[in-house]
């Protein structure tokens, strides 16, 4: 069984107790917040290391009282570390989770793109499949879901959609979304019958706030522009279309809502999210090569995903999982189970890589 960092748990035992104590101080209002959602942070972690080293001590009396050779305590006391044994393995495997290093964008809403890739209007139809299985996804987890950008295919479906999905911990949740996700069916617009392979692109990003990411407006450059629209009513007379762009990066961000100030708000906003993934993406990069057989290894040209609908079935190529269910999953029933199995593979990694430094 794998050792805890003793010294990182009593250094968490040490500043819990701390923050407790400068929190009894009265400190001023702004501290206190502070000191407050670190107090609740550390929570969780210092109930499950007291009770590990509860159930520690507690070991520690059995085995006294099984070296002491009482016959009539023998019995019980055998049980009783038998259970206690078990208890601290998995307490111990618990607390090992909760020690890894977490994204810090974890915590956040997420930033959608859903692209069409190769097969032209099948790849839009799919593109539109897949916004809408993260959208009913969305909807069962009671996150809210508001579309910023979209650009619907000839035959329906979306040739590129973005999306805001606010909520705690999307990201965390969605983020191993990110990659090609391929399909195999036959197509709407096959008259023949034949099977066609198409995919599109999926992109998560964490939503950031202004004090995540530093945006000079001397780097912005603005521009407004009549929004296109499928005609008749829906043309926009206004120019009201936003496009922002990041002049020393070259992003481009375009919304073409009817609300010029609401563009120009959806365009930051998704714009804020791309320079923060080209941010973590550099900051990474160092450790790439120790991370590219990992699950969040976050390469978007790397086929992730085949939904194949003749067999009725779905295969993750990065673990290797494959699910019969594939149309509770597109309808975004049977999503959190292909993602918890995703994020348990990436804490495994983890947790290898953990025992490999340490070792």
């Amino acid at each position: 069984m794998a050792k805890l960092p003793a010294e990182k748990l009593d250094a968490l035992l040490h500043r819990f107790e701390t923050v407790e104590g400068e929190m009894a101080a009265h400190p001023d209002p702004e501290t206190y917040v502070k000191l407050s959602k670190e107090y609740s942070d550390l929570q969780p972690y210092v109930d499950k290391i007291r009770e590990f080293k509860s159930a520690q001590s507690d070991l520690e009396g059995v085995n006294e009282i099984l070296a002491s050779g009482d016959k009539e305590m023998a019995e019980m006391a055998e049980l009783e570390r038998d259970e206690l044994k078990e208890k601290i393995e998995s307490l111990t495997q618990e607390i090992r989770l909760m020690l890894l290093p977490k994204d810090a964008a974890d915590d956040k809403s997420a930033i959608l793109e859903v692209r069409a890739g190769t097969g032209g209007d099948e790849a839009a139809l799919f593109a539109g499949d897949l916004f809408r299985m993260y959208q009913r996804h969305a909807e069962l987890n009671g996150w809210k879901v508001q579309i910023l950008e979209e650009s619907e295919g000839d035959m329906g479906g979306y040739k590129e959609i973005v999306a805001s999905i606010k909520g705690n911990g999307v990201y965390a949740r969605l983020k191993f979304e990110s990659g090609v996700h391929r399909v195999q069916r036959v197509p709407e617009t096959e008259s023949g019958g034949r099977i066609h392979t198409s995919a599109a692109t999926v992109a998560v990003l964490p939503e950031v706030e202004d004090i995540d990411i530093d945006i000079r407006n001397e780097d912005l450059r603005i521009d407004t522009m009549r929004a296109s629209g499928a005609g008749g009513q829906h043309v926009n007379t206004t120019d009201s279309a936003v496009r922002i762009t990041h002049i020393p990066t070259g992003v481009v961000v375009i919304s073409s809502e009817k609300s010029q100030h609401q563009n120009r708000a959806n365009a930051m906003k998704v714009l804020r999210a791309r320079l923060y993934d080209m941010q973590q993406q550099e900051r990474d990069s160092a450790r790439a090569e120790a991370r590219r057989d990992q699950v969040g290894s976050g390469d978007r040209s790397e086929r992730i995903r085949t939904y194949n609908f003749p067999q009725g079935r779905v295969s993750d190529h990065r673990i290797n999982l494959t699910l019969y269910k594939l149309d509770k999953l597109i309808a975004g029933e049977a999503l959190d189970e292909m993602i918890d199995a995703l994020i348990t593979e990436n804490q495994a990694a983890q947790l290898s890589a953990m025992d490999d430094d340490n070792s």
